[in-house]
């Protein structure tokens, strides 16, 4: 299954290209933490510790502290799939992290990234 190889890649690299995005378009890693902290409960730390321990990026959100239910507000479409249409649930709270990183490199304010 296709899912299964997203799950399995290690946090530690899909983190490293979503600051590289942010950077790329002029914002921050540390913008990139607190929208990780929002979506998924990790502190700092815990951030730092899932790279270093190099989980899969399945476990991460799998191990998540506390996901925030914000999340089920998201709306829109990454890779041309919409994120609130997307059944499988692993998955889906994937691509809202993809969402909002994408909200985050287009320029849009913290404030309205966060206040769902």
């Amino acid at each position: 299954m296709e899912y299964e190889k997203v799950y399995a890649m290690k946090f530690a690299k899909i983190y490293s290209l979503l600051t590289a995005k942010a950077e790329k378009k002029g914002r921050t890693a540390e913008e990139v933490g607190t929208i990780v902290n929002w979506l998924t409960g990790y502190d700092v730390q815990g951030i730092e510790n899932a790279v270093a321990n190099d989980i899969s990026y399945g476990d991460f959100f799998r191990n998540a502290p506390k996901l925030n239910p914000g999340r089920k507000n998201i709306k829109g479409t990454v890779c041309g799939v919409r994120v609130e249409t997307i059944e499988e649930p692993l998955m889906q709270e994937i691509r809202y992290l993809d969402k909002l990183i994408d909200e985050l490199a287009k320029g849009k304010s913290m404030e309205k990234i966060l206040s769902r």
